[in-house]
């Protein structure tokens, strides 16, 4: 079944975050992971203390896909930079019906 990874971040260093997303969409790709959209955040209508400045969401074929490339040796190699670029918090999802 399809899933998807919703990413939101908070940039820390912009050129960084570039340098990130650029290494690591190619990676994504082998994995089936295709970006469905990237979003500014506005404002939040309900709740709070969510401070994200962007969503990306991502399609991937399976959760299982999702896991091999978080897990995968190349997106591994990426976390320290991914870090200093941003503050992002990644959640996976199964898609239904």
């Amino acid at each position: 079944m399809p899933a998807l990874l919703v990413a939101r971040v908070t940039l820390k260093d912009p050129e960084k975050f570039q340098e990130y997303a650029a290494k690591a969409g190619p990676i994504m790709a082998e994995f089936g992971g295709e970006p469905l959209f990237r979003a500014k955040a506005d404002k939040n209508l309900t709740g709070g203390g969510d401070d994200h400045q962007t969503t990306g969401i991502f399609k991937f074929p399976s959760l299982e896909k999702v896991d091999e490339w978080y897990a995968s040796q190349a997106y591994q190699s990426l976390l320290a930079l991914r870090d200093e670029a941003a503050d992002i918090k990644m959640i996976s999802y199964e898609m239904m019906g």
